[in-house]
């Protein structure tokens, strides 16, 4: 929906909390954060706060400006996102004497914070990161939603003000933020799927994480869970439902959600891959809603070797059968190089593959459409078994496959410590990955390993893994570590406001996920048939050749492709005097691998091999973009 930003005064003491906040620098920031919100601003200042805001329009076109107010002005709230169930919340809040100035789903918030406190943030149903700041109790409240969707990054500046964004570049605007890059930030990214909150790559900028809320008030800052994902017990499982039962209640929720989110004043389109959980979306939306034809969006790879990359046979074959207005883009591998600094810009840290440069051609095709909000299938291969890992655990266990040795026995410690079972694989085998970062790193950043190194610093709750079948337990990761800051922040949201557009995500519904953790494994994973129980209720939507198609993982080109194609600025960014001048990365190690992949028949096989050049370049990318210092000693944040 929007951008937000601002500047709290923390300090305890009058004094400190009427130090002066400039609207010009309020102004910066908000202007950074243009692309999230192109149709209106506003930069107010109040009691110990200051606020910037930068509007999407999608509800309420003509009254939902913000900030929005409460209690004759004393409490003030900005918010970025969608708060889908906010008809029910505000006619129980009408109920209750509040009066509303406008019909914007958001202003249920304000309402809410006064009728409730900070309690009433576990009744929204929405994508949402806010800061509400109570003038009576000179207190600001923050929150980011259940799944991260929303991004909300803060800092605490040396003058003891807290600073905070949509996005870090309006952090950055501050005049006491201080740039520096933050290496467990790029080890998280090498060892994971991608960035952990509250890790960033910027030292001392912090991201809030999904389903927690942060209350400043009197000098101090404390952080609190709302909401976590749950999974039952082995020896506590519910009772158990018939398969024709746990597919309706997953038809009626799926149906419920994507119902909230067509909610909009301006058109509402949807994503089309060609697999089934966009093509669901789609022909869900063309049941609810059969006399409108939504436009569908998709992008095709005519021009690739591997033909299997290019779906739009299927994408066609959907689109034909939900009656959209299809909109097609194509993509050459070309662009990549073209886009990658632009993907790097908007999402704010290093990338571990180059499909951001793909989706960002989507989203501008969005715009060039004169739309505003699409629909999108991310969140159900979390949720209901879609990932390769899922069978692969299952083949394990019925393997009895252990690790063997010594380097078998340290590995197993290290799953211990970050998992609770030194059984359970997942993503790589990091003590032995451990060698290869290391090679990686410079003898500057070696030097400082133990600060740097992301392993003893993931902080997973262990207490969420414990008891819980391998399968559950790779969902709850599947959430922590690759949804919620990569593919669903730093990937969707990103890529998609960086045009103008907001991402809404029907398999991402909180009353959706928590009826998953209900539902018994054998009906998402039946055998090695993945999503099992979402292709039952597909049927009744789609097509059987594409519930039946066989699912593969897109890849996108990626280092060794680029150094083929000997582009002079990629050269120059993995040069032996570039990588040797900024001291992240070990040169002679960076010439060995780009040796390697420049060979015709050298072939990384993803995902299970990592890009490790992509990595380099990314990060090399982003100390260019955000002019960030070369390494000087420990770049590591004190929380």
């Amino acid at each position: 929906m929007c951008g937000i930003t601002g500047i709290f005064n923390l300090g305890a003491s009058q004094e400190q909390a009427a130090q002066p906040i400039p609207q010009q620098v309020l102004g910066k920031m908000a202007r950074k954060l243009e692309h999230r919100g192109p149709d209106e601003e506003s930069v107010v200042v109040q009691g110990r706060v200051g606020l910037g805001f930068k509007r999407l329009s999608i509800i309420d076109l003509a009254h939902g400006q913000q900030p929005f107010y409460a209690k004759e002005g004393r409490v003030v709230m900005l918010c970025n996102g969608e708060i889908y169930n906010y008809k029910e919340l505000r006619q129980e809040l009408q109920q209750q004497g509040h009066q509303f100035k406008t019909h914007c789903d958001v202003e249920v918030i304000v309402h809410g914070y006064v009728a409730h406190g900070a309690d009433f943030i576990k009744r929204l149903n929405g994508q949402f990161a806010f800061a509400i700041y109570d003038a009576d109790e000179e207190r600001l409240l923050m929150a980011r939603d259940h799944f991260g969707v929303c991004p909300l990054f803060y800092t605490r500046t040396p003058q003891n003000q807290l600073v905070f964004g949509s996005e870090i570049k309006a952090i950055l605007e501050h005049p006491d933020v201080e740039k520096a890059a933050d290496m467990t930030g790029l080890d998280q990214i090498l060892s994971f799927p991608g960035p952990v909150s509250p890790q960033t790559l910027f030292k001392n900028i912090f991201s809030l994480k999904p389903g927690w809320f942060l209350m400043a008030q009197h000098g101090d800052v404390t952080l609190k869970e709302y909401w976590d994902l749950d999974y039952p017990k082995e020896d506590q499982a519910p009772k158990r439902l018939s398969e024709d039962e746990y597919a309706e209640r997953l038809e009626e929720l799926l149906l419920q959600s994507i119902r909230y989110r067509l909610n909009a004043d301006v058109p509402v389109g949807f994503y089309l891959s060609g697999g089934l959980d966009s093509s669901l979306v789609g022909a869900m939306m063309h049941h609810l809603e059969p006399q409108k034809r939504f436009k569908s969006f998709s992008i095709g790879f005519p021009g690739v070797a591997n033909k299997e990359i290019d779906e739009r046979r299927f994408q066609h074959m959907v689109a034909r059968h939900v009656n959209s207005i299809h909109n097609e883009i194509s993509f050459d591998w070309p662009e990549i190089e073209q886009r990658l600094r632009q993907a790097i810009y908007f999402s704010e840290t290093a990338l571990k593959e180059t499909y951001n440069t793909c989706s960002l051609a989507l989203s501008q095709s969005v715009r060039d459409n004169g739309m505003k909000v699409v629909l999108s299938g991310e969140g159900s291969d979390e949720f209901m078994g879609g990932y390769v890992g899922y069978r692969f655990d299952k083949q394990r266990q019925e393997a009895d496959m252990g690790t063997q040795g010594l380097e078998g026995m340290l590995e197993d410690q290290v799953r211990e410590e970050l998992w609770g079972d030194p059984n359970f694989f997942y993503e790589k085998n990091q003590y032995e990955f451990a060698e290869t970062k290391q090679a990686l790193y410079s003898k500057a950043v070696n030097a400082n390993y133990d600060q740097v190194d992301s392993i003893p610093k993931l902080g997973i709750d262990k207490s969420k893994l414990a008891g819980r079948s391998h399968f559950n337990k790779r969902s709850y990761l599947d959430l922590k570590l690759r949804l919620s800051d990569h593919l669903v922040s730093d990937h969707c949201d990103r890529v998609s406001y960086a045009n103008s557009v907001e991402g809404r995500y029907p398999f991402l519904d909180v009353n959706l996920v928590e009826f998953l953790t209900t539902v018994p494994e054998d009906l998402k994973l039946n055998g090695l048939t993945e999503k099992y129980l979402l292709k039952k209720v597909a049927r009744k939507y789609l097509p059987n050749e594409i519930i039946d198609r066989q699912k593969f993982g897109f890849v996108a080109p990626g280092s060794p492709q680029l150094l083929r194609a000997n582009i002079d600025w990629v050269e120059d960014m993995l040069s032996y005097e570039r990588i040797k001048r900024q001291g992240y990365f070990n040169p002679d190690t960076i010439e060995r691998l780009k040796k390697t992949y420049r060979q015709e028949n050298f072939k990384l096989n993803l995902p299970f091999d990592s890009d490790l050049l992509i990595v380099v370049l990314t990060y090399n990318i982003f100390l260019d973009t955000f002019n960030m210092p070369d390494y000087t000693g420990a770049s590591v944040s004190v929380s």
